[in-house]
């Protein structure tokens, strides 16, 4: 008997008895596989449960069967089993079950002649990352795909884009956090592995500005991307807060103010000065934030975030805080009858996305204020009674209100004198709390 065999995709074998000439093809269908993967082998088409005996074969070992009577059979029950249609399933195929699967059609249980057979070849996909989870920005992210027989290779990064390479090898970032498929094309068909690549960084906020007035809620936001049992794993050394003024600001010294600096055992935040400044409870989480009931006029500034390794490699993020004031002039007596100018800003010129909304007292002189953006500035030429009250300034972006300002004018009639007398008390609100807060 003269056999030849040729591979490409699949197994062909030309049998030539010295009698007669028998032709058998043999289908073998390529299967990639991971470690753990459930796979399932169908039998060949022409398969007839009520008619047909079936037998599995692994690498030249009978491994299952089943007859027309319903009787049926497998030597490794943990891994696998039969359905009554004889398809195999493997339920959590490991490195001892990638090979050759063959499975033969019978009418008869003599096994004289199969009258179809299936082969499959179960080849492994396994990626691999080196040096593994969790990285620190800036580290070398390395992985790799490999599969048998050379298929066609491509990547998705997070973000679902296409990389044309089994090899991905470059420095971690941001963006790379998250879980990267790796994808094998065979036959017109498609296999897949995946890996979740961790990350230890500090989040990138919605926006690094915050904003708020004096009874506003202060928040300056931080975080990590990573539980802190993983950022142990990196031989985190220390970490901490400073807080970097607004040029001008009334303080005796334009270096850093240290606010915070974090202890690691146990985790908590060391105030390094009374801010009145409180940390978030959930630091085991990864929650580095700062909170305070209100805010105040000396909060503009920068507030640095930083988490440092003993491998040199320093982690930071900084939050921008401007806060929303009223100013008067002149004075702090005002006689009815005179000129008033009421100024709402940040301290500085308002950015081209920012807009400001006055909403002055019921009674008030002023004109009207149709339209959405309203000035900074606003000018009373004569002060009278019907001006007195709640005068309330509004930052919005777009359609989100950020905070808010208020300036409440008392006025109240001399008793020895004919004008009217109008001292401003100034404060700000918070949209949430109700009533009055003299500063």
């Amino acid at each position: 008997m003269l056999c030849v065999s040729a591979l490409q995709h699949f197994l062909v074998w030309f049998c030539a008895p010295t009698h007669n000439t028998v032709l058998t093809l043999l289908g073998e269908e390529l299967i990639y596989a991971e470690e753990g993967q459930m796979v399932t082998l169908n039998p060949p088409a022409v398969t007839n449960p009520q008619t047909h005996y079936s037998y599995w074969v692994f690498n030249g070992n009978q491994i299952a069967w089943r007859n027309p009577f319903s009787g049926k059979g497998v030597n490794d029950k943990d891994s696998l089993s039969l359905t009554d249609g004889s398809v195999l399933v493997i339920t959590n195929i490991q490195q001892n079950l990638f090979g050759t699967f063959t499975c033969q059609i019978y009418t008869s249980g003599n096994r004289d002649t199969p009258v179809d057979t299936t082969t499959y070849k179960i080849l492994k996909l396994s990626v691999t990352m080196d040096p593994p989870s969790p990285l620190l920005p800036g580290e070398d992210l390395s992985l790799n795909c490999n599969a048998g027989r050379n298929p066609k290779i491509h990547w998705l990064n997070p973000q679902g884009q296409k990389i044309n390479s089994q090899r991905i090898q470059q420095k971690a970032t941001g963006q790379d956090k998250g879980e990267w498929t790796c994808v094998v094309t065979y036959s017109n068909k498609e296999s897949k592995a995946k890996i979740s690549v961790t990350l230890v960084d500090l989040t990138t906020a919605p926006s690094h500005l915050q904003y708020t007035s004096k009874s506003s809620p202060l928040t300056i936001p931080c975080s990590t991307t990573a539980t802190w049992d993983t950022i142990k794993t990196r031989d985190i050394e220390g970490g901490k807060w400073e807080f970097f003024a607004k040029p001008g600001a009334s303080l005796k010294s334009n270096a850093p103010q240290m606010l915070f600096s974090l202890s690691l055992d146990p985790l908590k935040w060391t105030p390094d000065q009374d801010n009145e400044l409180r940390y978030d409870p959930k630091l085991q989480n990864g929650i580095l934030s700062l909170k305070r009931n209100q805010g105040k006029d000396g909060d503009s500034g920068d507030y640095v975030c930083s988490l440092k390794f003993k491998n040199g490699v320093t982690l930071n993020r900084t939050v921008t805080v401007h806060v929303l004031q009223i100013t008067s002039s002149p004075g702090i007596e005002l006689i009815s009858g005179q000129q008033v100018n009421l100024t709402c800003d940040l301290g500085s010129p308002l950015p081209s996305d920012l807009q400001l909304k006055w909403f002055p007292p019921g009674q008030s002189s002023l004109p009207s204020l149709k339209s959405d953006h309203h000035p900074t500035h606003l000018i009373i030429p004569e002060v009278g009674m019907g001006d007195g009250g709640k005068w309330r300034c509004e930052l919005w972006r777009n359609s989100t209100r950020l905070t808010s300002a208020v300036i409440t004018r008392k006025c109240d009639k001399g008793m020895t004198l004919a004008q009217d007398y109008c001292k401003p008390v100034t404060f700000c609100f918070s949209p949430q709390p109700k009533g009055f807060y003299r500063s």
